[in-house]
């Protein structure tokens, strides 16, 4: 186990949970909702990122959620920031070392879809990895050809479904595609998108599926959608925008994610 599991292993006084989840741009509120929270700062933990983004705490708060035992990062390193396209390499692993065995991913993203409107919810069902880039160049071990086939599980997408329909609200499927940021796509870009089968985009995510299945967890992801993709309002795209909207469609999401716990 490395240090930082050792870390917080001895925070958490042998409470373990099995479920992990991480909170995309505007979309920390979900920690308010921790019972018996024990928030731990990344800059505690080695090997974690500290994160340059607005809207992104930058630690890792355990406790309980629905009655359920959880972690929750509440932030995480994009490839634009550093370059670096494995940069969650070690927070996952950290997990992974811990006994974690799902991962939840959540992200903010923009629409390609004039049906998917901002504050609305995404399952993801698929992604395109637009940028090219991948989190296990580099691996030496033939463990690096990893199967995307079910990327993203099965079971956990049908139980995402069993809770929005008990929450009351919307979840359609859709494809995300990763584009490596931090410019905004360009109308064309979205146009393109569009014609590849994409029904959301944004800049995050995808490296940490990849990841995730490198590591032999179960993954399941949402998209806030904050925004509408260039050029099918006109309006020019921002990040305040994206902390904006977040927070709409964050509270929909916060209640699918109870009742999916609750189920759990």
């Amino acid at each position: 186990m490395n240090e930082a599991a050792n870390r917080i292993k001895a925070r958490l006084d042998g409470s373990m949970p099995k479920l992990a989840f991480v909170l995309g741009s505007g979309l920390g509120s979900l920690v308010d909702a921790v019972e018996d929270a024990v928030r731990i700062s990344y800059a505690e933990l080695p090997g974690f990122p500290a994160s340059g983004v607005t809207g992104h705490a930058g630690e890792l708060v355990a406790g309980r959620l629905s009655g359920k035992p959880v972690l929750i990062l509440s932030g995480r390193a994009h490839y634009y920031e550093h370059g670096n396209a494995s940069a969650m390499r070690p927070v996952l692993e950290t997990l992974k070392s811990l006994g974690i065995e799902t991962l939840i991913l959540t992200n903010a993203a923009g629409s390609v879809r004039e049906d998917l409107a901002p504050g609305s919810v995404m399952l993801i069902d698929d992604h395109i990895n637009y940028s090219g880039l991948n989190p296990l160049i580099g691996e030496p071990s033939d463990a690096r050809f990893v199967g995307m086939t079910a990327a993203y599980d099965a079971g956990l997408k049908d139980a995402f479904e069993a809770a929005a329909r008990k929450a009351g609200e919307a979840l359609p499927r859709g494809v995300y595609m990763w584009f490596s940021g931090p410019s905004f796509e360009t109308p064309a870009e979205i146009r393109m998108a569009r014609v590849l089968g994409a029904d959301a985009v944004g800049m995050s995510t995808v490296p940490e599926v990849i990841l995730g299945r490198f590591l032999g967890l179960r993954i399941a992801a949402c998209s806030v959608i904050t925004n509408f993709g260039a050029g099918l309002t006109g309006n020019e795209l921002s990040h305040q925008e994206t902390k904006d909207m977040a927070p709409v469609g964050g509270k929909r999401l916060q209640k699918i994610l109870e009742h999916f716990l609750a189920a759990y």
